[in-house]
């Protein structure tokens, strides 16, 4: 039986009310209006899959579902047809690592539930109109989020796909405990540290209380950050049998874990523990590679956060605390390094960005040149933030152009593959069969 909606829910679903009338109306009537067969005539195609592209490829597509994909520019009679046929034609684009709660103030003492809420639906919109289809959050509010998540499968406000961790798991002192530097004898009534634990019987009910409220990833912490004041980024926080009692605990509930680990302590210990993926992973060894390989661990490099947090450290150093600062400038930089061993030793990669908020969020593509620039080719790069993502996020419908999966759809002026910013100016989005962005602009009407 599903539980009643909260009131931080039901204020969620209604921040969007300028827009959710047309957004919906539209909706509805695409969906009456494109009931036969939509075909897409695409001039070039990169499925998310296959190493080559393809020339001259008509995509059909039913309801919200790919049905064919065949040689040549075929019109089916009574077909609604989509001429992209001097565009390039791919996948949406698949962010594992994102924080969409972010963008506003990054001081929650400062803020509220409501004005997350109402930052957070503007933050999928943007996401969504720059051609990512499908997002998966790894720390912020758990209610804001699953609030967001609902209203977007209702067509109340526009977004991609969305899952999420709630909050990471964190030890006290550790990177996502956000009493640190508090008055200890300061308290708020809202669970704001339901995410630090101490023992294995803490993590395992952790888990459980995610789970129960729609929760479909776990993230923990098992090493400092560099974002993260007064920790170590080398030294490992969560012990091995509190990690041990997180991934049983979410692998019996289906739920997959991603870790937040930079030193290689961290990284070791949450891959004996069987963690799906290491976010970041900075000063992993060959070992660690090895094991990443041997059992299908993905990396998630993030290289935009590393960019963002050390350009705000040189050109606005006084906006972070000095040992934050240092981190920034000494340790960022080395996650480049990173991604090319990873690439090169054959681990499986999934782009994620991690976006902090010191820019608005969209601007999810900018890591493909990043991954370019550290070694990958532009197909694996892109495979990395297409069907790799849907693998490691569990939606193997998603993240490809074949028959029977999802018609998340975009387009691009220009051939990636030679130029791999193209994919920074999308000029057509289709989600689930849905178009809300043709000719560069978008089809939600404001």
């Amino acid at each position: 039986m599903r539980r009643p909606l909260t009131r931080l829910m039901l204020s969620t679903m209604a921040l969007a009310i300028s827009s959710a009338p047309a957004f919906a109306a539209d909706k509805a009537a695409h969906k009456a209006e494109t009931a036969p067969d939509t075909v897409i005539h695409a001039g070039r195609l990169i499925d998310g899959v296959s190493q080559q592209p393809r020339a001259r490829v008509t995509i059909r597509i039913h309801d919200d579902r790919i049905v064919a994909v065949e040689d040549g520019f075929v019109t089916p009679k009574g077909a609604r047809v989509i001429d992209l046929s001097n565009e390039t034609v791919m996948p949406g684009m698949i962010d594992c690592h994102v924080h969409i709660t972010g963008g506003g103030s990054r001081d929650r003492l400062h803020t509220t539930p409501e004005r997350v809420a109402i930052q957070s639906s503007w933050n999928m919109r943007n996401i969504l109109m720059h051609g990512v289809t499908a997002v998966r959050d790894v720390s912020g509010d758990i209610n804001v989020l699953k609030a967001l998540q609902e209203s977007i499968e209702a067509g109340i406000t526009p977004g991609p796909h969305l899952w999420y961790s709630g909050m990471s798991l964190t030890p006290t002192g550790g990177p996502a405990d956000f009493s640190k530097g508090q008055d200890p004898a300061w308290t708020r009534s809202d669970g704001w540290l339901d995410n630090v634990i101490d023992s294995p019987n803490e993590a395992v009910h952790a888990v459980r209380d995610r789970k129960q409220k729609g929760a479909s990833v776990i993230k923990i912490n098992s090493s400092g950050g560099v974002a993260s004041s007064g920790i170590d980024v080398s030294k490992q926080v969560l012990a091995q049998d509190e990690l041990d009692a997180i991934v049983k605990t979410a692998h019996s509930l289906r739920m997959k874990v991603a870790t937040h680990a930079h030193g290689e302590p961290g990284i070791h210990a949450a891959l004996l523990a069987g963690v799906d993926s290491i976010e970041h992973g900075t000063f992993a060894n060959e070992g660690d590679y090895k094991l990443m390989k041997d059992r299908g661990v993905y990396l998630v490099p993030t290289l935009y956060a590393a960019h963002e947090i050390h350009e705000v450290a040189e050109k606005n150093p006084d906006t972070l605390a000095p040992d934050v600062r240092e981190k920034a400038l000494r340790v960022t930089p080395l996650m480049m390094g990173n991604l090319t061993r990873a690439y090169r030793y054959g681990v499986k990669i999934a782009m994620g960005t991690d976006q902090l908020g010191y820019h608005p969020l969209g601007d999810d593509a900018k890591e493909f040149a990043w991954m370019v620039e550290a070694g990958m080719t532009p197909m694996d790069a892109i495979i990395a933030g297409t069907s790799h993502g849907a693998d490691l996020i569990g939606h193997p419908e998603l993240g490809a152009i074949q028959p029977d999966k999802t018609a998340d759809i975009i387009a691009l002026p220009d051939d990636p593959l030679k130029d791999i910013t193209a994919l920074q100016r999308v000029s057509f989005v289709m989600k689930a069969g849905v178009v809300v962005k043709t000719g560069g602009k978008p089809v939600i009407k404001d």
